[in-house]
């Protein structure tokens, strides 16, 4: 009997993934549950176990291709169920043109097609299109796979091996604005200078910077907040929470209970834009941005933080950063933030610019916290005390939040941490 293997679904929005690698060749043979192939969802590494044991006698995609959910991948023969590994097996390595052929009919262009002049180009098909050499009228006439017919990256790989027929135009360029400025010659000594290539979640981290710096307009602001009280209290409750729950009590269960609840107040912050339309989300989630060990940055995401006492938040904050840290994290942990805070305190810095998590429409930075000699207002008039203050920058997309907007969000995230209620127990 012949088994299809297909992309199984990796997340709750999720519609395809990235090949990183197969465990296995035709004519291999392999056991249920036994890893067969290795996939990238977002920024998240996940390995997909056979369904079934026997012999695989068809493989359809390869390494870096883009495949949609539900997709066949290869076929198992189930009759070669009693055939052990390296038991009459071959090691048959599919070619990639063969893959092709034998998946779909080759695509005859003798004519390009209709031109999508509003055809979206996200960052990582212009810079395709720029090293391939294809005009901007040759990328919009490229049918898009991809939701509301958007062009992907599997798209423009398939139209460059069947096309015949290139159009004359000028070269894409970013923006799609033709530009004359020449790029900039990169000086590199040899003995001296080396290179680093970017792995793919850089790759990943790169393009999504450019595409939300391209897409939305950003705008920053910036407060000044007395954090004294978050401090004693956390100071005064550690040891205890890491006694009872065994388990480290850090600021950003605190930073992400004040950001719920300004969101709360101020609904319209969390959004995201499609074309002329603003959707506004119901759920409050918080995405965090934790470094990973190589030096890359991931969001994870705390669901419903609304709806979670401070206990719930700090335990699921752990979790998730240790999970980060350790490349545990599953697809559906980072998906669906609504909002981001990032904390650059964590690396010294007094206050950051970030960059909008896309689609969102805003991400609050949040400084280190230092003490110093502030005046404060008592009983007996002002005096100078040392206090411990920080910083918060908040970057939102100016197209559908104002000033007014942004500046009174954070201002209330700046009012619940400084009336922050020190009588919470752990």
């Amino acid at each position: 009997m012949i088994t299809e293997f297909k992309m199984p679904k990796m997340g709750e929005s999720i519609s395809e993934a990235t090949i990183i690698s197969w465990t296995k060749n035709v004519g291999d043979y392999i056991e249920a549950e036994e890893t067969l192939l290795e996939v990238a969802t977002d920024k998240v590494d996940s390995e997909v176990p056979s369904p079934v044991s026997g012999t695989i006698t068809e493989i359809r995609f390869q390494k870096d291709d883009v495949v949609e959910v539900g997709t066949v991948l290869a076929l198992i023969n189930e009759k070669a169920g009693s055939q052990k590994p390296g038991a009459g097996s071959q090691n048959v390595e599919v070619k990639k043109d063969e893959v092709v052929l034998s998946q779909k009919t080759e695509t005859r262009n003798p004519k390009p097609a209709t031109r999508n002049v509003d055809a979206f180009l996200s960052p990582l098909i212009i810079s395709i299109a720029q090293k391939e050499n294809l005009s901007l009228e040759e990328v919009q006439s490229i049918p898009g796979s991809g939701i509301d017919g958007r062009i992907q990256k599997s798209d423009v790989f398939n139209y460059l091996k069947n096309r015949k027929y290139p159009l004359q135009s000028k070269p894409i360029t970013d923006n799609r604005q033709p530009t004359t400025f020449p790029k900039p010659k990169i000086n590199f000594v040899e003995g001296k200078d080396r290179i680093v290539e970017m792995d793919r979640m850089r790759k990943m981290i790169a393009d999504h910077m450019v595409y939300s710096k391209q897409t939305s307009p950003h705008v920053t602001s910036y407060l000044e907040v007395d954090v004294t009280n978050v401090v004693n209290w956390r100071n005064e409750n550690k040891d205890t929470f890491q006694e009872k729950y065994g388990e480290k009590l850090t600021f950003t269960p605190i930073f992400i209970d004040a950001v719920a609840k300004a969101i709360q107040d101020f609904p319209m912050i969390n959004v995201s834009v499609d074309e002329n339309k603003i959707i506004v989300h119901n759920d409050i989630n918080i995405g965090m941005a934790t470094a990973l060990p190589n030096g890359n940055l991931i969001v994870s995401v705390v669901k419903k933080a609304n709806e979670k006492d401070m206990i719930s938040i700090a335990k699921e904050v752990n979790q998730l950063a240790e999970n980060a840290r350790n490349n545990k994290l599953k697809p559906e942990d980072i998906q669906g933030s609504t909002f981001t805070i990032s904390n650059v305190g964590t690396f010294g810095s007094l206050m950051g610019t970030p960059i909008i998590n896309q689609p969102e429409v805003a991400i609050l930075a949040l400084g280190i916290i230092k003490k110093r000699p502030e005046v404060i207002t008592t009983e007996k008039g002002d005096e100078i005390a040392i206090r411990s203050m920080m910083f918060l920058s908040l970057s939102f997309d100016h197209r559908v939040v104002d000033g007014f907007l942004g500046g009174s969000f954070l201002k209330r995230v700046g009012d619940n941490l400084e009336q922050f209620d020190t009588t919470i127990k752990i």
